[in-house]
């Protein structure tokens, strides 16, 4: 007969550690983002598309190499995709039904469940970054010339901006409201936000404020890295880490959860 020390199934209640909540929290948001086939739709099928209809047909005038200067534009489409717009809309619709107040009812904070969004959406534009970058060298693209230390160093910071206006987004607003609000955003940072159109070729006035938008930042950033070979401009990269740390900031102070 097997005998236990006396206090070996004595209740310990209290607050389990914030680094597994902070992993479980970040292992289920990964796992419903991958599940969502609509947003995969959007993050994955739509750059890559417009990845080789832009690398193939000169649609626009782009230098060459065409498929480095394309290829960097749909990878921040794709980081502001999944980072930015699925963010968005997924919250929204998880404080609608509920998901939030019942996350309300537990022992996580605001900060640890935009951390766990975060992590997820680091998680998938790694997917999405190795799958751009395969379809590229398809096309005709060479890693030999570019800096991919300043296309990591963009990426995340990129990431971490984009995911946390997502998140500011999708947690005050209902809905509805954010589905439309994050769809529209999208579409106009893809036109006249930097991403297709480079910010120094955009109009007087629309130039100067794209080049202080996460999307025009992004973009000019990778191009740098991807299409120039050089190191990203330091103003793009501040202009990402200022909107990475103020949303973020914000969104932990002002998430609802209903």
């Amino acid at each position: 007969m097997t005998t236990f020390a006396e206090g070996t199934f004595t209740p310990a209640p209290g607050r389990g550690s914030l680094v597994g909540m902070l992993r479980a929290q970040a292992g289920l948001e990964t796992r419903l983002a991958l599940r969502n086939a609509e947003q995969v739709l959007l993050t994955l099928l739509i750059p890559a598309v417009l990845l080789v209809v832009l690398a193939l047909v000169n649609v626009l005038p782009t230098p060459e190499p065409r498929v480095s200067w394309v290829f960097a534009s749909m990878l921040a489409l794709a980081v502001m995709s999944s980072a930015f717009t699925s963010q968005a809309i997924a919250l929204g619709f998880d404080r609608r039904y509920g998901a939030l107040r019942r996350l309300g009812a537990t022992a996580i904070p605001r900060w640890l469940l935009v951390c766990g969004r975060l992590t997820a959406v680091g998680v998938v534009v790694v997917i999405q970054v190795v799958l751009l970058a395969l379809l590229a060298l398809l096309l005709g693209w060479s890693p030999a010339g570019a800096r991919l230390d300043g296309v990591v160093l963009a990426v995340l910071l990129g990431a971490a901006a984009f995911g946390a206006l997502g998140i500011l987004l999708g947690g005050t607003l209902r809905a509805e409201i954010t589905l439309a609000v994050a769809n529209l955003v999208w579409f106009l940072l893809l036109l006249a936000g930097g991403i297709v159109v480079p910010v120094a070729e955009l109009p007087g006035p629309l130039s100067a404020l794209a080049g202080w938008l996460p999307s025009g930042a992004l973009a000019e950033a990778l191009r740098a890295a991807l299409g120039a070979g050089q190191f990203p401009p330091a103003g793009s990269l501040l202009v990402l880490a200022g909107w990475a740390v103020a949303a973020g900031l914000l969104a932990a102070r002002t998430v609802r959860w209903r």
